[in-house]
């Protein structure tokens, strides 16, 4: 793995919103993006063709909300994809990808006497993250979703499905790919840092990938697109640790003052308990000096309690 002399690297980087498109939302390079799919499927269905739609959809009234895709396709058997590139983490993203595939699904009920049938296509959101989907599960980086009944965990629809691939959780080394899925994510992750490409990848899948991937060869108008978006990545990825180490701080500056502030309460519940057995001494009858050889305390101490 290697690095140009302007540190973009030999090949176009796939997290990056630029990147991202350029490999998969081309119509000239939608082989990348067919066996993308097909790996993720794994036999379950074949796209054998992808056609480009309208990445925004827009509500049924002029005030609704609208949803805008990274990249929406439907297959030639009628299926439909939204794929997506999500580099940050953001509260609700899991109503996100709720919202965004009902809003589809919404506009792809048939309007009239053919909609009396409910009959819907099928329909799938793709995630390919850049940060955890959850915390618990670090070594997580797949997850394939369904609509389940509980009891018997068998699927109860089989025409809407999520994909998630976690892109940070992913952690193998060239030497421990094997399956179709561990190419693809292995890739996804390292592109920008091959220097050639890895013998564990079928070139026949990703031949093409390496062969447009070149920052060298990119024209003039792709570079400063690339960069941009490069930038842009490198900035919201400094504006998260700078919020993560704000977080990490405050949170350490908020420990020690409750240590602090049990340790004062631990010395004044002490000082109430030396208090109280001088006290008792006292009514005993025994005298100061001989309280203070028994605790340790100075006279001028036991007469201030």
């Amino acid at each position: 793995m290697g690095k140009t002399k302007n540190n973009l690297g030999k090949y176009v980087s796939f997290s990056t919103d630029w990147g991202f498109k350029y490999y998969f939302g081309r119509e000239e390079y939608k082989l990348n993006l067919i066996n993308f799919l097909n790996g993720l499927f794994e036999g379950q269905k074949v796209i054998k063709d992808l056609h480009y739609q309208s990445v925004e959809q827009d509500g049924d009234l002029e005030h609704d909300r609208k949803a805008v895709f990274d990249l929406y396709c439907t297959g030639e058997d009628g299926e439909h994809f939204i794929i997506e590139m999500q580099q940050i983490s953001q509260d609700f993203f899991k109503d996100r990808t709720v919202f965004y595939t009902s809003r589809l699904i919404n506009r792809l009920v048939r309007r009239g006497v053919k909609g009396n049938t409910y009959e819907l296509p099928e329909v799938y959101f793709i995630g390919i993250l850049e940060f955890e989907l959850d915390e618990l599960q670090s070594e997580k980086y797949y997850y394939d979703v369904a609509l389940l009944e509980k009891e018997t965990k068998e699927v109860f629809y089989d025409k809407l499905g999520f994909k998630f691939l976690i892109i940070p959780n992913f952690k193998k080394e060239e030497a421990e790919v094997r399956s179709y899925m561990d190419q693809w994510m292995y890739t996804l992750k390292n592109l920008s840092k091959f220097d050639k490409i890895p013998s564990c990848l079928d070139i026949r899948v990703f031949g093409l990938i390496f062969d447009i991937g070149k920052v060298a060869n990119l024209n003039k108008e792709d570079m400063i697109s690339y960069e941009a978006s490069l930038k842009r990545k490198r900035d919201a990825e400094s504006i998260r640790l700078t919020q993560e180490r704000i977080a990490r701080e405050r949170e350490e500056n908020a420990l020690e003052k409750g240590r602090e502030e049990g340790r004062e309460e631990g010395r004044e519940e002490g000082m109430e308990k030396v208090r109280v057995m001088v006290l008792k001494l006292k009514i005993m009858g025994i005298s100061i000096e001989d309280i203070s050889k028994g605790t340790g305390l100075s006279i001028e101490e036991i007469e201030k309690l």
